[in-house]
């Protein structure tokens, strides 16, 4: 592991409690804000935002005055803005193992799909796991954007069989995801939840989750008539982010959730702003955003609800 396992394991429980997550400083690519300066006694906190208006639609087009951002109550001044279907750095982690294998042409299909629907800017890797993690693309070409690559790549991640390595897989992601050239990063995980054969913990993956820079999404298969499904851990690595796990109940509606995430990935809002640490000792620091319309109404904002500091730099 690249970080101190005893020291996530002591934070774990009280972040995941919080749904909360860190940041750490990244360079980010702005509309009308220069870069912040940074202090040994300051960090970049970036938060992904999504806004719908009162009947679910997304709501393009907003600036930065449209948007403000409290820590602990505290009103803070936003460092640097990106708009709506900046491109990104995405990893689709597909699980595997035995479990899925009535699933692997679904899964494959619906990868597809789901680029389709993305910016065609975006770079994109995958990874399949069951017990191993299998990377499929050649180091020299660890990010793809041709449709064939993908496919192919995803035939070679999806044995199909054996147990399942859900943290090891994420972890791996995380790790990954690092590398890409773009500021903003996300991981779309599908999965029945389930681990039996990760070295990692639950608890030391949702620590290092909530103190990276990644936005993650969940597709959840689950099988009725299994006993290994974890639909919860879906839900709480996912919400941590500022992300959401979707739970398709046929196989149509598979497609349409990865559809449904490529879009939400391209109507997000990233805002950064610098959080002083002499103001808090805690690790965990509750965050708000709220946001306007230009007439003043108030707009539904989805993020995380807390991030955790001082963890170190990871992701």
């Amino acid at each position: 592991m690249s970080f101190n396992r005893v020291f996530l394991v002591s934070i774990a429980t009280m972040a995941t409690a919080l749904a909360a997550e860190g940041q750490l400083p990244v360079r980010p690519q702005t509309e009308d804000a220069s870069r912040p300066t940074f202090t040994s006694r300051s960090e970049l906190v970036v938060l992904h935002v999504m806004v719908k208006d009162g009947r679910g639609g997304y709501v393009s087009g907003l600036d930065k005055n449209a948007f403000q951002i409290s820590e602990e109550g505290r009103p803070q001044e936003i460092s640097f803005f990106t708009s709506q279907d900046e491109p990104v750095s995405v990893g689709l982690l597909l699980d595997a193992s035995g479990s899925m294998q009535a699933s692997r042409e679904l899964v494959l299909a619906s990868g597809v799909a789901f680029v389709k629907t993305s910016n065609p800017l975006d770079e994109v890797f995958v990874l399949g796991f069951n017990e191993y993690v299998h990377n499929p693309l050649p180091p020299e070409a660890p990010f793809t954007r041709d449709l064939i690559t993908l496919r192919l790549a995803m035939l070679r991640a999806t044995p199909a069989r054996g147990k399942s390595a859900v943290y090891d897989a994420i972890d791996a992601g995380l790790d990954y995801v690092a590398r890409g050239a773009y500021e903003r990063r996300v991981l779309v995980l599908v999965s029945d939840g389930g681990d039996n054969a990760s070295e990692t913990t639950e608890d030391e993956i949702l620590a290092r989750t909530q103190a990276s820079n990644v936005l993650m999404y969940a597709v959840g298969l689950i099988d009725p008539a299994g006993n290994d499904a974890d639909p919860g851990f879906l839900k709480r690595i996912t919400r941590s982010t500022g992300g959401e796990a979707f739970f398709p109940s046929d196989s149509k509606k598979v497609t349409n959730a990865l559809e449904g995430i490529a879009r939400d990935i391209r109507n997000t809002y990233t805002i950064g702003f610098v959080a002083d640490r002499a103001q808090s000792k805690s690790l965990l620091r509750r965050v708000q955003v709220r946001a306007r319309s230009s007439t003043g109404r108030q707009l539904n904002v989805r993020t995380r609800s807390a991030y955790l500091t001082g963890v170190g730099e990871q992701g």
